[in-house]
């Protein structure tokens, strides 16, 4: 993962979004994470990720309510 200062992505916004199309960038103010830059297919694949987990959270939860 790549990783800018908050100034960096400012003042090279174009380059910031073209790494993020490559891999995750980290911006940093003050020497510390704050944001996580990504393109549109990462945070479509996590999130569809996500989604599925959270639904076989709840059906496990349901499966284990059965019969109380």
């Amino acid at each position: 993962m790549k990783t800018m200062s908050a100034r960096e992505a400012k003042n090279a916004f174009g380059l910031m979004i073209d790494t993020a199309r490559a891999e995750p960038v980290r911006i940093e103010k003050h020497g510390r994470g704050v944001v996580v830059v990504l393109s549109v297919e990462d945070y479509e694949r996590l999130s569809a990720r996500s989604k599925i987990e959270l639904d076989a959270r709840v059906v496990a939860v349901e499966g284990n309510n059965v019969g109380n």
